[in-house]
């Protein structure tokens, strides 16, 4: 068994520790054929990318392509689920620099009202930090992500279920509609085991991704391997998963 590709990564351009070509040499020393920078979107108030800044990573990965012409390297972006209708932190225009396109619910986005999202935020904080889960909560939750997943070309939707508790049945649904794959992170907890069990009795499909923010956890993936195998899922199922012969 060998992982091909890990989209997702983060580097200085939002809030990791290394360099673009530093997760570079790190998926070329784990024999990755592909690696994606995605930082966060420029729609989070603390650790989003400055909109300004995209234009030079696309000529520093053009750049990068050239020099490791034995790794594909991908811009991407982990845009921000910023509105309960689904809207994402990221442009018309900015999505034509883009390879691929992550989306995921994070704190710190105040795409509704300041006083709605902070509640929202709030609410999904302490249902996080306690695992008490509260069904209003949960289904606004869900008909957010899940209106991002259909209004947006959404390559991979990031960690669901963390952060913010979603109904997993409806929104891996969602994604197999639309073609879009649901991640197992290997920095969160989520997709759990049971979250697995229940989104793979969808036709849905799943990536792991390393949610690295240092270069030396690119191409890490033990903690998904282990909770998908828990979890007895297929590993065809897997985009990101090829059998060695």
């Amino acid at each position: 068994m060998h992982i091909i590709f890990d989209y997702h990564t983060h580097t200085v351009y939002s809030h990791g520790k290394g360099t673009i070509e530093d997760n570079v040499k790190e998926a070329a020393k784990k024999n990755l054929k592909s690696v994606a920078v995605t930082d966060h979107g420029p729609g989070h108030i603390t650790y989003g990318i400055k909109r300004e800044k995209i234009k030079k990573m696309r000529h520093e990965i053009d750049d990068l392509n050239k020099k490791y012409p034995n790794i594909d390297i991908k811009l991407g972006v982990e845009a921000n689920i910023i509105h309960s209708n689904g809207e994402l932190d990221i442009t018309k225009d900015d999505k034509q620099h883009f390879d691929i396109i992550l989306a995921g619910y994070h704190y710190g986005i105040f795409g509704d009202s300041t006083i709605i999202s902070g509640l929202i935020h709030l609410g999904n904080y302490f249902s996080a930090l306690t695992g008490i889960t509260v069904k209003r909560l949960k289904d606004m939750n869900t008909e957010a992500v899940i209106k991002a997943v259909q209004l947006n070309n959404i390559d991979i939707l990031t960690h669901p279920g963390s952060k913010g508790f979603v109904h997993i049945r409806e929104v891996a649904n969602a994604c197999a509609e639309a073609d879009t794959l649901m991640e197992i992170n290997n920095s969160h907890g989520h997709l759990t085991v049971e979250e697995i069990v229940e989104a793979s009795e969808t036709k849905v499909q799943f990536v792991i991704g390393s949610d690295a923010h240092s270069p030396d956890k690119v191409g890490e993936f033990r903690k998904s391997l282990k909770r998908a195998e828990k979890a007895k899922l297929p590993f065809d199922r897997i985009v990101n998963i090829r059998r060695i012969k």
